[in-house]
């Protein structure tokens, strides 16, 4: 049965107005989202399946336009979606920049865990910050293991000239889940650090974000 054939205190479009936004299930917010449903499956079906392909609404938040493929799931669907997912990416970057000061782990690692967390490729990022710690910038500078050939010192170098940093914190995800930092991890770091230091930029931290609470390397005294 269509959900227009649905009691009107059951379909999502007009709970969500009568009770509010928290109101709805995860699938019931991407049942309004999505408008309709497809293929014999109505909007809230279509919306649980792509909950359970992806994995639960934060690994969707993490999805590529290109990774947004259900069965029923058309190219005016795929774009709605995808506009909204970026929507709330950039918001999550927006509340980050807006915070006054970013001087301890915590106040970075949930940004960094949204962002990174659900990716099924490894990504090297950086935060840089103004010599009082407040946001300037973030950038996902590099995909793949990481390890010398895949990180590259004189990138990150420019990166930093590029947003007149005085800190950086770097971050990068494990897709296995196992936040523990790695041989590779801490050599990378080091040399980074080395060759920021000739620009007279501080490393401040390096986050390792896995399925748990992001790992800090600094708080290890590893590096």
């Amino acid at each position: 049965m269509s959900i227009r054939h649905w009691p009107k205190t059951e379909r999502p479009r007009e709970k969500l107005l009568a009770h509010g936004s928290t109101a709805l299930t995860d699938a019931e917010l991407l049942a309004v989202l999505l408008g309709s449903g497809a293929r014999g499956k109505d909007a809230i079906a279509l919306g649980r399946e792509l909950l359970v392909q992806a994995g639960g609404l934060n690994a969707l938040l993490g999805r590529q336009d290109g990774e947004l493929g259900v069965a029923g799931l058309g190219p005016a669907k795929r774009a709605r979606l995808a506009a909204a997912l970026e929507l709330a990416r950039r918001s999550l970057a927006e509340q980050l920049t807006d915070q006054a000061l970013l001087d301890n782990p915590r106040a970075s690692g949930e940004f960094l865990s949204a962002r990174l967390r659900h990716l099924p490729y490894e990504v090297f990022a950086c935060l840089y910050l103004d010599n009082r710690h407040r946001v300037l910038g973030f950038d996902e500078l590099f995909r793949g293991t990481l390890d010398g050939a895949s990180v590259h010192p004189r990138e990150v170098v420019r990166a930093c000239l590029k947003h007149n940093a005085a800190a950086v914190i770097f971050a990068h995800n494990h897709p296995s889940g196992v936040a523990e930092p790695s041989c590779a991890d801490q050599a990378i770091t080091r040399e980074l650090s080395q060759a920021l230091k000739l620009i007279d930029v501080r490393v401040l931290d390096h986050l390792i974000v896995g399925q748990a609470e992001p790992v800090s390397m600094a708080a290890r005294g590893l590096f």
